[in-house]
């Protein structure tokens, strides 16, 4: 069992969350763990390796697997609403879909005949739409994808229509946007603005909100800044509150920003997603796969 620890803010994280925690390390050879997705039929989690440009599964049965590599830089998982697996890929820059007999194909990988920049983090609407984000780390040097320079010229969140084959930018409004997720009844988009990786004075590390409008987003507002470090890949559970990766781990807020607890992994965690019943969190942490299981 991982040795770890909580912070408690607000005496609703016991009602809202849990009382009792267990953080179990389930991997711990990769070089940065990101991008998990539960497939509940399979009782399986696939994450991702950026840097060591790998996808692993992982079942309690047979612990974690190769699922693919190379992997073209695979970050970002989710599933489409079959169930097929949908990736972002720094290495094609571009939105991939794996089916259910494993083959692959590119969704995405363009707009208006412009490369992506290399998309980082996705979420799937109910009605099928898939919404990205585009920062720049898989082209700024070759460690995980490849230095190539910008054809779009910014970062945005995109909306992708499998079923129209049409891409529309959804706001320019984020200068380095990343992870993000979807409130419950999918009316905001929730997307956190690490721009102070790039701009340290300027830059932003900051939990942001959008009204969903269509196809596009609007009114941006900020929900919470995030400490220590950035925010990263984001989860929202029935009851609406967040969980969002940050330097030390998992940080537990309400929609209105109020920080109501942390788990603290000890080192830089890039993302979570919950297993079956939102009472088991699969987090990737720095080079480590991890299951927190709450009570």
């Amino acid at each position: 069992m991982a040795i770890f620890t909580t912070e408690i803010y607000d005496e609703r994280f016991y009602t809202l969350v849990g009382t009792k925690f267990q953080l179990d390390e389930l991997f711990s050879n990769a070089v940065w763990a990101e991008g998990p997705v539960w497939l509940p039929q399979q009782q399986t989690v696939i994450f991702s390796d950026v840097k060591g440009n790998t996808l692993y599964r992982w079942t309690k049965q047979n612990g974690t697997q190769v699922l693919r590599s190379p992997s073209y830089f695979a970050n970002g998982n989710t599933l489409d609403m079959e169930g097929n697996l949908i990736t972002c890929e720094h290495g094609r820059r571009a939105i991939s879909k794996t089916d259910k007999q494993g083959n692959v194909q590119i969704l995405v990988d363009k707009l208006e005949g412009k490369r992506f920049n290399s998309p980082n983090d996705l979420v799937v609407k109910s009605d099928g739409t898939i919404w990205f984000t585009d920062p720049p780390y898989g082209i700024l040097s070759d460690s995980e994808g490849k230095k190539s320079p910008s054809e779009i010229i910014g970062c945005y969140v995109y909306c992708y229509d499998p079923k129209t084959d049409e891409i529309n930018i959804a706001t320019f409004n984020v200068m380095r946007p990343n992870g993000l997720a979807f409130s419950q009844d999918e009316k905001q988009l929730f997307v956190a603005d690490m721009s102070v990786v790039e701009f340290e004075k300027e830059g932003l590390h900051h939990l942001v909100v959008f009204d969903v409008e269509g196809k596009r987003l609007k009114n941006r507002r900020n929900v919470a800044e995030i400490n220590p470090g950035i925010p990263d890949g984001l989860q929202i559970d029935k009851q609406g509150v967040i969980y969002c990766s940050c330097e030390s781990g998992i940080l537990v807020l309400l929609s209105d920003g109020t920080y109501l607890g942390r788990f603290i992994v000890g080192k830089t965690t890039s993302n979570c997603t919950f297993g079956d019943n939102q009472k088991t969190l699969f987090i990737t942490s720095s080079n480590s796969l991890y299951k927190l299981t709450i009570e």
